[in-house]
């Protein structure tokens, strides 16, 4: 295609990407750097790469770890570039004795069940302090975590009320003095306040349809 879009099929038929892996609408990997030190000097050769080439992976340092992710946004997914960049990256951690761990790679999601998606969705936005997804469709469009580093929360049709409480629910754990404002927010976009007998250790809130999460702070905690 002229704008150079690929398929997952297409990555990974690809010559000298072996490193990699497709998940959702990114290629992975993760290299095992054995040292913080390790990870930098990757980081910088990547850095290097992704100017020469002006395509910009995601880049996440960890001590023993460099996870990076390659996608191409201006096609919402996979392209050639990103074809090229893998390889240009994996030449470069192998002069630098890093071996690529491709089994490390994982992408969580967390579903939640409702039968009226638009009126829950609003809610967790708030809570989490998430945006919608990009070009995300129907009623209730996944949220994301604007800084990528949070899981996507995405929005499950069911067909029959569970009237039963639910078994689990999500800890949002925030600064102090964001905690209140952002309480107030899921408030204001539908969510309802449980308790907040522990406050300001943690508020316990729910959204319409009775699915709950804390907000949660350092403060009055021991």
């Amino acid at each position: 295609m002229s704008d150079g879009t690929i398929s997952a099929h297409e990555f990974h038929a690809s010559d000298g990407i072996e490193d990699w892996r497709v998940v959702l609408s990114s290629a992975r990997t993760v290299f095992r750097t054995g040292s913080f030190t390790a990870g930098v000097e990757l980081i910088e050769a990547i850095g290097e790469l992704a100017e020469a080439a002006n395509h910009h992976p995601d880049v996440d340092l960890r001590y023993g770890t460099v996870e990076v992710r390659l996608t191409s946004h201006d096609v919402g997914g996979l392209s050639t570039r990103d074809v090229e960049l893998a390889r240009l990256v994996s030449a470069a951690a192998r002069e630098l004795d890093i071996l690529a761990d491709p089994s490390g790679v994982q992408e969580t999601e967390i579903a939640i069940d409702a039968l009226v998606g638009s009126a829950v969705q609003p809610f967790w936005r708030a809570v989490l302090g998430y945006t919608e997804e990009k070009g995300g469709g129907g009623p209730a469009p996944a949220v994301t975590d604007p800084l990528g580093h949070g899981p996507a929360f995405w929005f499950q049709q069911m067909d029959a009320p569970r009237p039963q409480r639910n078994r689990i629910h999500v800890d949002v754990c925030v600064p102090h003095d964001q905690a209140e404002a952002r309480v107030t927010a899921a408030i204001a976009a539908g969510g309802h306040l449980v308790s907040d007998r522990r406050a300001p250790a943690f508020w316990v809130l729910a959204d319409a349809e009775g699915n709950e999460a804390c907000v949660c702070t350092w403060q009055a905690r021991g």
